[in-house]
């Protein structure tokens, strides 16, 4: 009896009892980050003995780091009561907005596209529209919740719920298309779930498809017009929003095309991340045994998946895949058990924009889509995207810890 009493003292037990929320959610988080360190580790081997004079462990420090910091957010966000997210939304959505505004004229560039503010004082840059999305999706979440009764109406029910996602895209679109396409389906999805009409949905489909085909036109027709080469986008002493324009696309010709290797770097990406994969096979050539980690660019972020299945094959790549989707199920089975609409809509909402987000990475390493630049969640290497992340799985399992209370028994 004592001994037992003993074991409960212990922090871990306390530590443990002070832990609500969907375990099965927690176990995934643990698993994704244990993945994390040990692929980072191996895909930041060379980067780290050039930048650091040999020291390749640098960038696993880093990155342990990021997941402490990252689990510490986790488990403060799902302490607070997902109602007080619903008092902040429209506050963070309307400072998310003159966030982009500066990002998109005055932010840092990389590669040709404002994506990042830097942060005084600690010198760090964060990309604003992960601050963005997750304002958007909290405002949504409460806008759906309160809109139920006219939901159906074009003026009093869709008109607003699609407002700030049109704002929210059309912000982010310039310097960063992909998320902003992403952003783009992922509240579709939900405002479908959310009970708006289906032909109102299809209508915003068709005008949001028309810049899309736009793109894809004019990707055919400048191929035609170099006599079937792909040609590298130009960047000197061009405007930045035309810059990004050729950006997107060269990357749509590419990925429709092909393209020689000397010609662009897409095309040299996604060959590197196919060759990474053919090496990898079933099993995979062992834990930091990666040959294309030395050849890929951003082994560590975009093409991570792709180092993934080379160092643990097929079987490690669908492991990821089934963590993903078992995290999603348990999203919905959040929904589904939360008596209030509010924190039904904002697990859903959350939990659909990081698996989509993690798809789009899958498909892009495997030459599925183009190109486009977004990390695989909790795995890739730590930044800005990473600690939005877990705030989004902490608001995500403080709604599983009240429906959880409110039905007294465990998920």
């Amino acid at each position: 009896m004592s001994h037992t009493a003993t074991i409960e003292k212990t922090p871990f037990a306390s530590l443990r009892s002070r832990t609500r929320g969907d375990k099965v959610i927690w176990t995934a988080v643990f698993l994704l980050a244990i993945v994390s360190l040990l692929v980072v580790y191996s895909s930041t081997g060379l980067l780290a003995y050039k930048m650091y004079k040999g020291n390749t462990e640098i960038y696993l420090f880093k990155q342990f780091a990021f997941i402490l910091v990252g689990v510490m957010i986790i488990y403060f966000a799902h302490q607070v009561n997902y109602t007080i997210y619903s008092r902040v939304a429209m506050i963070i959505f309307l400072v998310s907005i003159p966030l982009l505004l500066y990002t998109l004229f005055f932010g840092v560039k990389l590669n040709e596209g404002s994506r990042w503010i830097r942060l005084p004082i600690i010198n760090m840059t964060f990309q604003t529209s992960d601050l963005a999305k997750l304002a958007l999706f909290m405002y949504l979440s409460r806008l759906l919740s309160k809109k139920q009764d006219t939901i159906k109406d074009f003026r009093t029910g869709f008109l607003p719920v699609i407002t700030p996602v049109a704002i929210i895209c059309l912000l982010i679109a310039p310097a960063n298309l992909s998320t902003a396409l992403l952003v783009g389906a992922t509240s579709l999805l939900l405002l479908f779930i959310g009970r708006v009409s289906a032909k109102h949905l299809l209508l915003t489909i068709l005008v949001a498809a028309i810049p899309v085909m736009i793109l894809i036109g004019a990707a055919a027709i400048r191929h035609k017009s170099n006599g079937g080469t792909t040609e590298k986008p130009r960047t000197e002493g061009r405007n930045r929003l035309f810059v990004r324009v050729d950006t997107w696309i060269s990357r749509v010709e590419t990925f429709m095309y092909g393209g020689k290797e000397d010609n662009g770097d897409n095309n040299y990406q996604t060959n590197q991340a196919k060759i990474a994969i053919a090496k990898g096979g079933i099993f995979g050539l062992g834990p930091g045994n990666s040959q294309q980690r030395n050849f890929l660019p951003h082994p560590y972020s975009d093409f991570i998946f792709a180092i993934i299945i080379e160092e643990y094959g097929l079987i490690g790549g669908l492991f990821i895949v089934v963590i993903y989707l078992v995290f999603l199920l348990r999203s919905i089975r959040i929904f589904r058990r939360c008596p209030f609409a509010f924190g039904a809509f904002l697990a859903l909402g959350l939990s659909f924009t990081l698996v989509i987000q993690a798809l789009a990475n899958m498909a892009v390493n495997v030459n599925l889509f183009p190109v486009t630049g977004v990390t695989l969640p909790l795995v890739s290497m730590g930044g800005s995207s990473f600690l939005f992340t877990c705030l989004a799985i902490g608001i995500i399992l403080s709604v599983a810890r009240n429906v959880e209370q409110s039905e007294g028994s465990p998920t």
